[in-house]
């Protein structure tokens, strides 16, 4: 079990990547201890990470207890080997999610078999013939611009 686990455990290197990434876009990390935030200056200089980010990532790395802002999970969490960090599929940021399983959030979390790749994916109805009258529709109104 405990090589399972450890297979979706967070890097040092990504942890530190996350960081780094929400940093840029201007997201802090909260300090509760002496009641601080924290956001480096520059994040990279050329292509490496400036002197200013990794003076902060060795104050993140002594004071674990710290969390991005609009999360919970502190730095410790997220090396435990409980968290992983993989690409929001919205955003394509990199986010957080609990390795071990689901508390809340998608409704799949109580479906032991799921995914299942042995059943056809769920789909929504195509209307072929709504959706090229919607074409047919806008191409006509779209000549019809044109000729004006």
């Amino acid at each position: 079990m405990q090589q399972e686990e450890d297979k979706y455990m967070a890097t040092v290197n990504q942890v530190k990547q996350y960081l780094a990434y929400w940093f840029q876009v201007g997201k802090p990390v909260i300090c509760p201890k002496g009641d601080r935030q924290i956001l480096p200056m520059t994040v990279l200089e050329g292509n490496q990470y400036s002197p200013d980010f990794e003076a902060c990532w060795q104050d993140l790395n002594a004071n674990r207890d710290c969390y991005l802002q609009g999360t919970t999970q502190t730095i410790a969490d997220l090396l435990s080997e409980r968290w992983d960090i993989a690409d929001c599929p919205r955003c394509a940021m990199p986010m957080p999610f609990d390795a071990v399983g689901l508390k809340n959030g998608c409704p799949c979390a109580d479906l032991a078999d799921w995914p299942n790749v042995n059943i056809p994916v769920p789909h929504c109805p195509h209307y072929a013939r709504d959706q090229l009258s919607a074409i047919h529709k806008r191409l006509r109104s779209r000549q019809h611009h044109s000729d004006l």
